[in-house]
């Protein structure tokens, strides 16, 4: 069976990374069900045992055994994995998703109709053609001297799956620069790069080539999130990090990440992750597997 063989390859070859010889190409393997937060990449994830469920702003996605997720642009999500122990872990595989390499198949595919506002993140079944795909591609790990020269191929025959089935409308949005995604992209981009710096809806919608009533729109539709909520997370989850590192400097890192206010930036981060910030620093660093290896959305 096509999951079996994948699910035994996940588990034979996964490291703490996620990292394979095999580009673009992640393994997770994952034995616990705490609640995390990550900020995700454009991916295609099957879910090859166990499963997630992600929420992103108001949206829920939950994904099993069998099933894929794929996840479009750079995004602020909370998830957990769902019946995952060490005797039965989460197992999963990501493919990075490469807008030129999706751009290249657009004119063959069957023309659809443009959609204002599809969502960056979808669900679905992944049917035996993409698990097939997907299976080959994981063989390559076994036979390294075949990887650059079949493993393009089977990118490309992955991508033609998706775009081919009930997510294409969600995936043809990478590759088309002026689709709402593409417009949206460029302020996620900047906000991003300058998530300390005050934010003007104005500017932003300047930079996404809208009007700010449209931009509005089109962020939220896309994200979920405002795009103040949508920096708020990006902050927030930067100075988790920044804590690690730092954890008696709660002040300093809430400065650094564009809070004025350290009360604000305690409240805030308490809201989030369920601790103030010293706390939830202390724990993650006396607990190694709570920072854990990365895991995929």
């Amino acid at each position: 069976m096509l999951l079996t063989e994948i699910r035994d390859a996940v588990a034979a070859h996964a490291r703490p990374d996620m990292r394979t010889p095999v580009p673009g190409l992640l393994l997770s393997r994952v034995d616990s069900s705490e609640q995390h937060h990550s900020l995700t990449e454009p991916l295609l994830v099957v879910m090859a045992q166990g499963g997630k469920r992600l929420l992103l702003g108001d949206r829920v996605y939950e994904y099993r055994a069998g099933q894929c997720l794929v996840v479009t642009t750079d995004l602020p999500v909370t998830g957990h994995f769902l019946d995952a122990s060490p005797r039965k872990p989460a197992l999963g595989l990501g493919l990075v998703l490469r807008p030129a390499a999706i751009s290249a198949l657009l004119p063959d595919v069957p023309p659809a109709p443009r959609a204002a506002g599809v969502p960056a993140m979808g669900t679905c079944d992944a049917d035996e053609d993409l698990l097939d795909a997907v299976a080959r591609l994981v063989r390559l790990l076994d036979r390294p001297a075949d990887v650059r020269v079949l493993a393009p191929l089977l990118e490309r025959e992955i991508l033609w799956r998706l775009l081919t089935g009930p997510l294409g409308g969600v995936v043809r949005q990478i590759g088309l620069a002026e689709s709402g995604l593409g417009h949206v992209n460029r302020a996620i981009r900047w906000i991003r790069e300058h998530y300390a710096e005050p934010l003007r809806i104005e500017d932003l919608a300047r930079l996404a080539g809208l009007s700010a009533s449209a931009f509005h729109r089109h962020f939220r539709a896309v994200t979920a999130l405002s795009p103040l909520q949508f920096q708020k997370r990006i902050r927030l989850q930067e100075a988790r990090t920044l804590l690690l590192a730092r954890p008696g400097d709660v002040a300093g890192v809430g400065h650094l990440v564009g809070y004025d206010s350290p009360s604000q930036f305690t409240r805030e981060y308490r809201r989030l992750f369920g601790a103030p910030p010293g706390q939830d620093a202390a724990r993650l660093r006396a607990d190694a597997e709570a920072v854990g290896a990365p895991s995929l959305p």
